[in-house]
């Protein structure tokens, strides 16, 4: 079961990279759509990964204890220790990946803020800045 867990999380993360390689593409090319459109199918893959995740490490804690508390090098066979240092890799491919994508998101938001506060400035008491006043442009008068 543990073999399982392990190979299926991989897949699970391998998918995320996928996807999230696909949102860095849309992103770039301002298809925001699609973007929105993967977002469900993210969120749902994570919050698979999180259950077998979970599950994986009970797997881990019972292997462990049936084992005399022995050290989790010592437990786990060849195929199985691969396959957790290939999880470990993904997730951190992943990381990255997501820091990568996470400065677009932030510069393409900032390009939109700066865009919004140019139509409609806003007034700022400190630091804070409160809601945007109508433009002048767009004030209809009676």
């Amino acid at each position: 079961m543990l073999s399982h867990y392990l190979k299926t999380s991989i897949e699970d993360i391998e998918n995320l990279i996928e996807l999230t390689n696909k949102d860095i593409l849309d992103i770039k090319e301002a298809k925001h759509e699609s973007i929105f459109n993967r977002t469900k199918i993210k969120s749902d893959l994570v919050k698979t990964f999180e259950n077998k995740k979970l599950m994986l490490d009970n797997e881990l804690i019972k292997l462990v204890k049936n084992s005399g508390n022995k050290p989790l090098e010592e437990v786990l066979d060849d195929a199985q220790h691969k396959m957790l240092e290939k999880m470990k890799d993904k997730l951190f491919a992943l990381k990255k990946k997501n820091k990568k994508y996470a400065r677009f998101v932030v510069t393409v938001s900032e390009f939109y803020n700066s865009l919004l506060d140019n139509v409609f400035p806003r007034d700022v008491e400190g630091y804070k800045k409160l809601d945007h006043k109508p433009a002048s442009l767009l004030k209809i008068r009676a």
